[in-house]
Order: C-alpha cells, then sequence, then structure tokens
C-alpha cells in the first residue's frame, strides 16, 4: 500500500508540475512573441497557410526556424497562441522567428494534398512538389520578415521529418541547418505503414481513418467532421472481427480514402512505392543536416538510420552527423528519456539531447554562436546505459558474429552438424500471435521493449536462446536475419524477434519484478511472397526448404553478462501486421474465408542453417 499511494503522490506531483510549467510556457509565448498569419503564394499560384511567431524585442534580427506539417499549425486567430514554441519550451527562450506552416492541400492551406508527394525534376517554371513548396515559402521569408538575418532552419518529427528531408532538395540559400527526426522515407520497406512488404494494419487503418478522410475544402480542425469512429475497446478482437484490408476497405473506407486505394493498386513495390521514397534525391546536400531519431520507435525507426546512411552515401560534401537513442516517437523532446515502459536507462537521455545537440546545433549554425563539434555518430546504448561517439556509423571497430538456431531451442554461435534437424509446428490466422500481452486498446508505443513471456509459452512461437553470457556483449547496426524455412502453404510471413532475457535472480526496479524478464530488442516481419524482390510475389511452394532473408533496423543494445541472448520466430504479429491467409492470392484480395492452417518448419542443420547475424563493439 505504501508503494501505491507513492506512485499515486508522484503521479499528482508530476500532474500539477506539468499543468504549472504549461501555464508559465504559455505565457512567455504572449509576453515575448507577437503573431501574424499569413497564406504565401507558391510558384503555381497556391497560397500555403503560415503561422509567424516573431519575437517582440525588435533590437536585433534573428533566424528562422521552419516547421511544415500536415497535422495542423493551430492555433488559428491572429489572437489565439501556441502554449510553446519549437521542438521543446527552451528553444522559444533562445529567440528565433517560428514560422509553421500548413502544407499543400492540409487543414487552411490550399491545393490537393498528396501523401509523401513525389519530388518531380519537371523544367516546367510552374510545376511543384514539396522541395518547391519549401523554396518558395522560403523566399517569401526572405523578402517579407522583418528582423530577419538571413538565415533558415528546418527541423520535423515523424510527417514533417519527411517535409525536413524535402528541404534539402533544391535547397533554398538561407537554409543553412536542417534537423530531420525520425523522418518518414520509405511507406512500403520499413516505415509507418508497411513493413518488408506486409502492412501494418493497426497503424494504417487507425491513422488514416482519420487523417486519410479528405477535406471538402480549407477547413479548421474544428470544421472537421469525417473521422471514422471504432467504439470497441479491445482491438485485437475488433481486427480479428472485421477482417482483411479488404474487409476492412468495404466496410469503413469504401472509395473514400485515397492511401487505402492507393494499396489496392500498388501492391508490389513499383514506381508508385519507389517515387516517394525522398532519400533517393540526396546527391547534393548543402545545409548542415542532423539525423536525430530512437532505436525503440514504432513508427519510424527505419526512416532515420536510411535518411542518415543516404546523405552519407549519395552527398559526399555533406556535413551531416546522428543522434539516436532509447527513444519511442519523438521521445527525445515529449520526455525526460530516463525510461521507456518497464526499461530504465538510468540516465535523462532526452535533456542530454536537448541541451547538448538541438540548442547547440540551431545556435551555431543559424545565429553563429556557440561552439558545435559532436562526433559523426551520437549514440545512446541501452543495456550499459551509457553515451558513446563514434566517427561513423555503423561504427568500424566490430567483430561480425553469427547465431545458429540449434535443438532443444538452443542459440549459439557454431553451426549444427546434424544433417536432419528442424522444428515444426501449426500455424492459424484465425488465431494469430498478438504482437503485446493483455488487453490491446491501441498500439502502445512501449511495445517495442515489452517483455515477450506472452508469446514464448505458445505453440506457434519458436524460441531459441544461448546460455547465460560470460561476458558483456553490445551489438550495434543493423540485424541481418536469414531464415531457412517451409510450408505446407503457399505463402506466409515471417516474424523475427531480438530479446535480451533477464536473469533469474535479476533485481527488481521499483517494484516491477525484472527476474526472467524477456525484453524485446527489435523485431521485424517479412512478407514471404517477397522472398525473391519486393518488385513481383511469388508463392512458396509447399514442403521445399526456401531461403527468407531480411534486415531488421538497427540496435544499439548491451546484453549483460548473466543475461541471455534470445530470438522468436513466429508467422503472426497481430493486429499490428496483417494476417497472412497462407494461401498465394493477389494482395489485397484475401477475406477470412481464405484462411487456412498451415504446418511450418523452421531448419537449423549443417545444409540448411537458419541464424542471426550482427556487429559486435570490440571495445
Amino acid at each position: 500500500m505504501k508503494n501505491t499511494i507513492s506512485y499515486l503522490t508522484l503521479a499528482l506531483l508530476s500532474a500539477s508540475q506539468l499543468h504549472a510549467q504549461t501555464a508559465a510556457d504559455s505565457a512567455y509565448v504572449r509576453d515575448h512573441y507577437e503573431k501574424t498569419e499569413v497564406a504565401i503564394p507558391m510558384r503555381d499560384g497556391k497560397k500555403l497557410f503560415t503561422a509567424i511567431y516573431s519575437p517582440k524585442d525588435k533590437s536585433k534580427k534573428y533566424p528562422v526556424l521552419l516547421n511544415r506539417t500536415p497535422y495542423t499549425v493551430s492555433p488559428y486567430g491572429q489572437n489565439e497562441y501556441k502554449k510553446s514554441l519549437g521542438n521543446f519550451p527552451q528553444m522559444m527562450h533562445e529567440g528565433y522567428i517560428f514560422v509553421y506552416q500548413d502544407v499543400r492541400g492540409k487543414w487552411m492551406s490550399e491545393g490537393d494534398f498528396e501523401d509523401i508527394r513525389p519530388t518531380t525534376y519537371s523544367k516546367d517554371k510552374k510545376a511543384i512538389d514539396e522541395s518547391t513548396d519549401t523554396y518558395d515559402a522560403l523566399e517569401w521569408l526572405q523578402k517579407n520578415l522583418k528582423n530577419y538575418n538571413g538565415k533558415a532552419g528546418l527541423y520535423g518529427i515523424s510527417y514533417p521529418g519527411f517535409y525536413s528531408t524535402v528541404g534539402l532538395v533544391k535547397t533554398h540559400p538561407s537554409l543553412k541547418a536542417v534537423s530531420p527526426q525520425a523522418p518518414v522515407t520509405d511507406w512500403y520497406i520499413g516505415d509507418d505503414f508497411h513493413h518488408n512488404g506486409v502492412l501494418f494494419l493497426q497503424d494504417a487503418f487507425t491513422f488514416m481513418s482519420t487523417f486519410g478522410v479528405p477535406r471538402p475544402k480549407p477547413i479548421t480542425p474544428d470544421q472537421f467532421k469525417g473521422k471514422i469512429q471504432i467504439k470497441e475497446a479491445d482491438k485485437y478482437n475488433f481486427f480479428a472481427e472485421a477482417g482483411t484490408a479488404r474487409e476492412l476497405k468495404e466496410k469503413y473506407f469504401g472509395d473514400s480514402v485515397q492511401f487505402w486505394n492507393d494499396l489496392f493498386k500498388h501492391p508490389d513495390y513499383d514506381d508508385f512505392w519507389k517515387s516517394r521514397v525522398i532519400t533517393n534525391s540526396l546527391q547534393e546536400v548543402r545545409p548542415a543536416v542532423m539525423v536525430v531519431g530512437g532505436f525503440f520507435d514504432a513508427e519510424d525507426a527505419y526512416g532515420t538510420f536510411k535518411t542518415y546512411q543516404s546523405i552519407e552515401d549519395k552527398s559526399k560534401k555533406n556535413n551531416s552527423i546522428l543522434v539516436a537513442g532509447p527513444w519511442y516517437h519523438g521521445g527525445w523532446v515529449r520526455a525526460e528519456g530516463n525510461y521507456l515502459g518497464d526499461i530504465q536507462f538510468e540516465k535523462k537521455t532526452s535533456i542530454t539531447y536537448q541541451e547538448q545537440f538541438e540548442q547547440p546545433f540551431f545556435k551555431y549554425y543559424l545565429k553563429d554562436e556557440g561552439n558545435f563539434a559532436p562526433s559523426e555518430a551520437n549514440i545512446f546504448v541501452s543495456g550499459s546505459n551509457e553515451w558513446k561517439h563514434f566517427e561513423q556509423w555503423p561504427p568500424k571497430n566490430v567483430e561480425t558474429k553469427k547465431l545458429y538456431f540449434q535443438p532443444q531451442g538452443k542459440l549459439g554461435f557454431d553451426k549444427v552438424q546434424r544433417t536432419d534437424s528442424w522444428d515444426e509446428y501449426v500455424t492459424d490466422p484465425n488465431k494469430p500471435v498478438p504482437h503485446q500481452g493483455g488487453l490491446i486498446q491501441n498500439r502502445t508505443r512501449e511495445y517495442m521493449v515489452d517483455d515477450q513471456r506472452f508469446a514464448a509459452s505458445r505453440p506457434d512461437v519458436m524460441v531459441y536462446q544461448t546460455e547465460p553470457l560470460t561476458e558483456d556483449l553490445t551489438i550495434v547496426g543493423p540485424i541481418k536475419n536469414f531464415l531457412k524455412v517451409s510450408s505446407t502453404g503457399t505463402d506466409a510471413d515471417y516474424v523475427v524477434k531480438l530479446i535480451d532475457v533477464y536473469p533469474n535472480d535479476a533485481a527488481s526496479y521499483q517494484g516491477k519484478t525484472m527476474a526472467g524478464y524477456q525484453m524485446m530488442v527489435r523485431g521485424e516481419i517479412m512478407a514471404g511472397k517477397y522472398r525473391n524482390g519486393f518488385d513481383k510475389a511469388q508463392a512458396l511452394t509447399p514442403g521445399m526448404v526456401e531461403k527468407v532473408n531480411f534486415e531488421m533496423p538497427d540496435v544499439a543494445h548491451t546484453f549483460k553478462k548473466g543475461h541471455r541472448i534470445m530470438v522468436q520466430v513466429q508467422n503472426s504479429w497481430f493486429p499490428l501486421a496483417e494476417r497472412n491467409p497462407q494461401v498465394f492470392l493477389a494482395p489485397y484480395t484475401a477475406t477470412k474465408a481464405d484462411f487456412r492452417k498451415a504446418t511450418q518448419r523452421i531448419f537449423h542443420d549443417v545444409n540448411n542453417a537458419t541464424y542471426i547475424e550482427f556487429s559486435v563493439l570490440k571495445d
């Protein structure tokens, strides 16, 4: 009872402190900034709604911090002010001209909205894309703002992160510093709504049931009435009963949600998806760039590392750095970053980020103040809970390791020498493996590090683990999965989860029992139909041993001495990912009536080894 009262008291104190801080921040905005609203014309004549907050102190000039968003720049109205400015409250105390813009076709901006609009290279001077809209907005600000020092920064998290990356293409001369944070990069391979060709059903449906509903004309959020209401609390049951992507479309969307229509028109990785991958256009990056993201970001962990790596690979004269920590989506500015779910990081990693990276980054490049000389890659390693700084990412000083699946659920660094070794189990799309334990009301951000014992006990989840480690082992960079599998069905998906198993005598933390905890470090899914390439689906041959190889996004995690490394393999991850009917059909044509049970095999013999490959830090 004492602990319960203590936690309740802390929660009430935190809420009270947050309310007081919000009130103080809101007062600061009104006392120190004046707001103007303008409609900035683009080269094709369409006007984009823009809110500008300028410091009242006119004794000096200020740089611009621009945030372009599809999520609304509200509140609207000359006398209605944001409660805070910038990515986090301290930014507004530094003194910038904060500019917020509704992107084309969203909320109060004119034009038609298009999801992750492709970048064009048309010679037509009135041809538009998001890079031209960014250029035109910065050009207007250059010509019309007072007390502007002529230097602009661009930042954004998630979808606004995409709009930040876009600013690196056909860059306006005033743009000196850009920070794409958890940027949307590739909606087919690894961000948000697809992972390796598999639809992330719950996120896609939930998001598009609001975001994807068209608006008839420029409107403010209070005028929007199109949200599709789902009243059932148990989302596992809701999606199980509602059925497949096709059945959800027929019941809830019809033809009203363009994104859902595009899924059906473009099930493979064709030019529709490839043209939307902004990282293909990062050949000549001129501004300073700081790419930021979280290792435990449920939405866009892929985009963070892909964006950084693309700049490094494609733009040889770049000035870019990477900052990555143990954060959920946007956690580096939305929390203190000392824990996520049950996992403690022992340090306020988000405060470190804000004070040592974001603030000095923009001050240095936009105000010529301070000294900003970070390492190329600035990484917080979970498990050992320490910041590390590298000359490149992934780091150079590593050793490649392979962990092989073995009989009796073992995992080891040696290949099995037998010729007849496999595990066999039955999967049923009507009884899919949940992606988190307990009641699934929403897709939580904590599922990325949740205890996986709820899944390990299922007969349709294969579990492999090492003996307790005799020394610390730090894995850095991407994880590569090499599966040798077969199925009695003609299609299947494959989920691989890398897990840190705590010792049975692990100490409890603030009342939470951590003994035997199975912390997910990274999980990912792969569509078996795309094992030979995402451009064309191919059926599995029943009973034939198949290679299913795929890469999981980067990690930075220390498996401590006494812990075990575990890998779980399963064929569903529901309702996070859409169920595979286990019958080869044209994508997005299946209904629940098509679902079939199948017998799966995972091979681990000398000729058909299944293993994961990763890099281990040498020091």
